[in-house]
């Protein structure tokens, strides 16, 4: 699967080039070039700013195991990850580091959740039988993570801000509603894909509860200025990684485990894994980077707008899906379009503001297919790629159509 995904990238990369050269635009070869040798610059850097950050995790949790802290959490959830997952064994450590890594996720606290998300398919590769290729619970599990809802986007935020908005956070509940979309339509295409049945007493009781906090959550928030989301999220993502460490080592050190010797083990660990994960991140950057150079985002672009405009619809939102198509390849690249369209169109725009909610409601799709499968030496990922893609067409269907809803 990936190797025809790698070799559609190339293919569509040449083509676009062709196509340039043909309209006179000869600095394509030249772009083309640094793209190549930029991605292999950025895929070093990237693991090698694992290093520190996995070490520091996989420590962590190899001392919160020992504690059974990552015991407590997985038996929080494990009702509801069973059903979903139900090839993974009840009391398997797996549910824990999934566990933690989704609750990482929804708070937005990023340089938690990686760490925890390759522990947790590491996890889930122990009981891989056909180690290259992936299981359905890993399937899952990487679909609900290029999905999985942000409650907070306060980089988003931020960014709206330092643009000079008059509102920055007035965003907040399209975000929240897009991305809830997302995760339910990754959530039910792997469920329709894997049969599994979402119609059970355990699936919606934890559905009321987790709607139901959010629900409370965005009535709470609604009630507080900009500043004071931030100031909240802030505090609540950094109290909880202060519990988590804190109740690690002071558990594992009552319960007399030699938290250092462990926490050693457990970053060498870490170490290794965020070297081994450089080629994987190579290949894919540098397909992606390819594609930017080469014009053919742009010629997709183009080609949407075409076929609205012919179907006489309103093309407002094609101003602001350079961020839409660029999200699932690059978060920095998506960043990047999305500030140059509240730059040229005005940060309280409708393209403006339909590009933040675009940012803040997907993911980077290939990239999280490239670490997270990497990780494990999956090359075979069956239908995680289609659903992950899935999961986000369904984000940015819902946020155009949210914005149009919010903001005309």
């Amino acid at each position: 699967m990936l190797n025809k995904i790698w070799f559609g990238f190339f293919a569509t990369a040449l083509l676009a080039i062709f196509v340039q050269l043909l309209t006179g635009q000869i600095q394509v070869l030249s772009e083309s070039v640094d793209a190549i040798f930029s991605s292999a610059k950025l895929a070093a850097e990237i693991a090698l700013g694992l290093v520190g950050v996995l070490s520091l995790w996989m420590g962590l949790m190899r001392v919160g195991e020992k504690a059974g802290v990552v015991a407590v959490f997985s038996r929080m959830f494990e009702p509801l990850l069973s059903k979903l997952m139900p090839e993974v064994p009840r009391g398997h450590p797996a549910y824990g580091s999934v566990t933690m890594n989704l609750t990482a996720n929804m708070l937005g606290l990023d340089n938690a959740a990686t760490p925890l998300g390759l522990k947790a398919m590491q996890d889930l590769q122990t009981l891989n039988p056909n180690k290259h290729v992936a299981t359905n619970a890993q399937i899952l599990f990487l679909v609900l993570n290029t999905s999985s809802i942000t409650l907070v986007p306060v980089t988003v935020f931020l960014y709206r801000a330092q643009q000079g908005a008059a509102a920055p956070a007035d965003i907040f509940l399209p975000i929240l509603l897009a991305t809830t979309v997302s995760t339910l339509a990754g959530l039910t295409i792997v469920a329709l894909v894997q049969r599994l049945s979402l119609l059970n007493a355990v699936v919606l009781a934890y559905a009321g509860v987790i709607l139901s906090s959010l629900i409370g959550l965005v009535f709470y928030l609604s009630t507080l200025t900009v500043t004071a989301i931030g100031e909240v999220s802030t505090a609540l993502g950094n109290g909880i990684l202060l519990l988590l460490i804190f109740s690690f080592v002071l558990v594992a050190g009552i319960r007399k485990v030699a938290v250092y010797d462990e926490f050693i083990e457990g970053a060498k660990e870490g170490f290794s894994q965020s070297i081994k994960l450089i080629p994987y991140l190579l290949a894919m950057l540098l397909a992606i980077a390819l594609l930017r150079a080469s014009g053919a985002l742009d010629y997709l672009l183009q080609i949407i707008a075409g076929i609205i405009a012919f179907a006489g619809g309103d093309v407002r939102f094609v101003d602001a899906m350079p961020t839409a198509i660029m999200k699932p390849f690059s978060g920095s690249g998506a960043r990047a379009m999305m500030l140059e369209t509240m730059q040229h169109y005005g940060v309280d725009s409708f393209a403006g503001r339909l590009a933040a909610i675009l940012q803040g409601s997907t993911e980077t799709t290939f990239y999280v297919l490239a670490v997270y499968f990497g990780a494990v030496g999956i090359r075979n990922g069956r239908h995680a790629l289609a659903c992950g893609l899935f999961a986000d067409l369904a984000g940015i269907i819902a946020a155009i159509l949210v914005c149009y809803q919010f903001y005309g």
